[in-house]
Parts: C-alpha cells; structure tokens; sequence
C-alpha cells in the first residue's frame, strides 16, 4: 500500500486513483493516516451483502441429504474430575 502526503495526493490525483487498481493507496495528513482509496472492484468485494449462514445451508447442493446427527451410545465416555 503505498503511502500519499494530502498535498502530494491532490496534486497528483489522477496518478493516485490509477494506482488503487493495483492496491489501496493511503492518504497522510502531517505524517498521520486519515483515508484510504480503493478501487471499485475492492470496495464492492468489501461492501457487498453477506449471505446468512441460514439461507446458505438452505442453498447447498447437500441441503436434501438426510444426515444422522445423533449421538453414538455406544462410544465410551471417559468423566473428568474438575
């Protein structure tokens, strides 16, 4: 992520947003970081709705296999004094 001074990066504007499609390019004030430029393509990568976790077993390709989550009896479960 390269780095721009505000002065450098009004001065050069055109040169800073052309570098955001190679990474995110920080903006400095007084040697402090106070924004960062994206481009598009990341900013909606980043901002896009999520799916929920709900709805997205309910769209897997598995959503119809029955599975048995019950527990086996039969394994032997060993107590632990606390």
């Amino acid at each position: 992520m390269q780095t721009w001074q505000l002065q450098e990066a009004k001065a050069k504007f055109s040169d800073l947003v052309r570098q955001t499609v190679h990474s995110p390019q920080t903006i400095t004030v007084r040697g402090e970081p106070v924004a960062v430029l994206l481009s598009i393509k990341k900013y909606r990568s980043i901002t896009k709705p999520r799916q929920n976790l709900c709805d997205f077993l309910q769209s897997s390709p598995l959503a119809d296999v029955n599975i048995d989550l019950s527990r086996d009896q039969s394994a032997n479960i060993r107590e632990v004094d606390l």
